[in-house]
């Protein structure tokens, strides 16, 4: 018997180290080949097609990629340097997978930057920052590529942008093996590139102008030419066009832009239903209205998209205070949009399940507080082959106005504003194979109308482009006026000269999607990380409705009550023989006035107190779900441990 307990121990304890030997080298194994299973939603941990596509041009090339990864290694285990620890670990995986679709023609080299060491003057020559963060000492923390004499570098990996991570470490590299300057052709029908004065002007009152701070930035990181408005060809050299306000575009120009198109050329247009900046310069009269809209009409319609001037979005979650009232004193001025990314719950937070501005793109996700003032909204659907990514929106609590009034007069359209419940799309991307908007060739000039019909038997040779042969992009705006200078930067004369200072993040968005337009096209399908969150967005909704449903009541109840005293104050004022005393209440006015004030309150503290009752069931649900997850699983595995040991004792015994 004894012998026969001491065999099952032995066997049992082989068993165990077997098995721990077999852990252990599919640990070793699986680690050394940096493999993972992604099973989330969004894919946050595989890699796009774009970033994909960029490795692989590294194969091709007769010199290779060196990455340099600076990661210092903290002594004391805080939990500052555990975290962040915890994200140069991810950041190596990654890196890791960069290897393996790149192959050896991309080196990777990892420093430990300690002080004064060799790797901290290496860091220091790749420009690689240090930085001192609470409970560490200086931390180097940054990635340097090179290719050539061509360097790229990331200073210092912030945490907060690791969603960005891919993209940043892709455009790098991208810029690395491509050295040369992106060159990004600007059309408009505005003064953007400054106007100079003459003596004509000047004894008109007009000075000149500079150039706006859009082209001033643009021309630090590109090559910038200018682009006519009756151009009937886009220089070959142009990567990227930046189309601004496109006011009574001929069909020879948008033929050009469309030819541009179907060779490669990136898009990027600001249209606008009612141009603020194009008010009438020098006519008080055109100033006092709007300056029209403008559009990419024939290129529009091909792409199944459209876009109304005559019609702007007003949103009363996002209305802006203007300076616009009488005396200039500031009023709601509901079609003057400040665009936030508020979640919900906060204030201000837009009642769709999505911010206006989107968190998904690389262009948009680290922005916020956008001005788009009388915006126009794009509708329809894109035609089959092109999809379509919406980059800013309005909220549900908005409509459409009459582009003119809504320049006009706020106070009506606050009076009139009926809430549609639909996201009108103020920004967005197309990409795909984008089709000619020109299927019978170069449209006739109409000043060659005599000539053309006395060739008219002549045929015609049609050499223009139909299709484009890759995938392409095009990014499309309702309003040029977010570029406007008086709308971006805040200029403040100094002794040293001007200074100016941003008001928004309105250039940083041009800026973002010129970069990410004009560079290597695959960069524009490198997605920002998605946000690994799984908000109750259904639960709020639904709570949010039921507690709207149980205090809506109260509060129509309230605004029939204050329509009624309104009504019996008028009558009783009518009803007063001294015309002088029409403004003097009587007790009975005053008493209907105090019993309306004590309504008003009393509604007013049940409303606030429903809301408390909400937030609290919210907050239980909550931790009721969270503990339901976090517990559910161990408790489930442990439960049928102790079945099955109990049922396989019971059989033991019954042997």
């Amino acid at each position: 018997m004894q012998k026969k307990s001491l065999e099952t121990i032995l066997y049992s304890t082989a068993g165990i180290v077997v098995m721990l030997v077999i852990i252990i080298a599919i640990n070793f194994i699986v680690g050394a080949s940096h493999a993972r299973l992604d099973l989330t939603q969004e894919k946050a941990y595989t890699l796009s097609a774009g970033t994909k596509a960029i490795l692989r041009q590294i194969k091709d090339l007769d010199t290779p990629v060196t990455l340099r990864f600076y990661f210092t290694q903290a002594e004391s285990a805080t939990p500052e340097s555990v975290f962040l620890k915890g994200y140069a670990q991810r950041v190596e995986d990654l890196i890791s997978e960069y290897k393996m679709i790149a192959g050896s023609k991309l080196k990777v080299e990892k420093y430990d930057p300690q002080p004064d060491s060799d790797a901290e003057d290496t860091a220091r020559l790749d420009a690689i920052e240090a930085k001192q963060l609470p409970g560490l000492e200086r931390v180097y923390f940054g990635i340097s590529v090179k290719c050539a004499d061509e360097a790229q570098t990331l200073p210092f990996l912030d945490p907060d942008r690791e969603r960005l991570l891919e993209y940043d470490l892709s455009r790098a590299i991208s810029r690395a093996i491509k050295p040369e300057k992106p060159t990004v052709g600007i059309m408009s029908a505005l003064p953007i590139f400054g106007a100079p004065s003459n003596p004509m002007m000047m004894q008109m009152g007009q000075q000149g102008s500079e150039p706006w701070t859009l082209v001033t930035e643009l021309k630090n990181d590109f090559n910038v030419k200018r682009v006519e408005m009756e151009t009937d060809k886009i220089p070959d050299d142009v990567h990227l066009l930046l189309v601004i306000h496109p006011k009574e575009i001929s069909d020879k120009a948008q033929y050009a832009i469309d030819q541009f198109i179907m060779r490669g050329g990136k898009l990027v247009a600001y249209l606008d239903a009612q141009c603020v900046a194009d008010r009438g310069r020098g006519n008080q009269m055109m100033q006092a209205m709007g300056g029209g809209g403008s559009s990419l009409d024939k290129l529009l319609k091909a792409w199944g998209v459209e876009f109304d001037t005559g019609k702007v979005v007003a949103d009363m979650r996002y209305k802006m205070r203007v300076g616009r009232g009488e005396n200039g004193e500031p009023e709601d001025q509901p079609a003057w949009l400040g665009l936030t990314v508020a979640q919900k719950g906060e204030a201000g937070a837009a009642k769709a399940d999505h911010p206006a501005i989107s968190r998904d793109d690389v262009a948009t996700s680290q922005i916020n507080n956008v001005w788009v003032p009388l915006c126009g909204a794009f509708t329809g659907t894109p035609k089959d082959g092109l999809k379509e990514t919406v980059l800013l929106e309005s909220s549900t609590d908005s409509q459409l106005v009459d582009a003119m009034l809504a320049n006009i007069s706020a106070q009506n359209i606050t009076k009139e504003f009926k809430p549609s419940g639909v996201n009108y799309k103020l920004g967005i991307r197309l990409t795909g194979k984008f089709k000619t908007a020109f299927p019978n060739g170069k449209p006739e000039d109409k000043k060659d109308d005599k000539a053309a019909a006395d060739k008219k038997d002549e045929k015609k040779v049609d050499d223009s482009l139909k299709e484009c042969k890759t995938d392409n992009a095009v990014v499309l705006f309702g309003d040029a006026d977010m570029l406007y200078d008086p709308f971006t930067v805040r200029k403040i004369g100094t002794p040293f000269g001007q200074f100016a200072t941003l008001m928004n993040a309105n250039l940083t968005l041009a800026q973002n999607v010129v970069e990410q337009m004009s560079g290597d096209s695959n960069l524009i399908a490198v997605r920002s990380r998605a946000t690994i969150s799984r908000p109750f967005d259904k639960v709020l909704a639904d709570k949010e409705k039921k507690a709207r449903e149980r205090y809506q009541a109260e509060i129509n109840r309230l605004e029939e009550s204050k329509n009624e005293a309104q009504r019996k104050i008028s009558e009783m004022q009518s009803q007063k023989k001294d015309k002088n005393q029409q403004f003097i209440l009587s007790p009975e006015q005053q008493a209907e006035l105090v019993k309306l004030q004590k309504d008003a309150g009393e509604t007013g503290k049940r409303v606030r107190q429903l809301q408390k009752d909400l937030h609290k069931e919210i907050l239980g649900f909550e931790t009721w779900t969270k503990w339901v997850n976090i517990l559910v699983v161990p408790f489930a595995v442990t439960l049928s441990g102790i079945t099955i040991a109990v049922v396989k004792r019971r059989k033991t015994a019954a042997k």
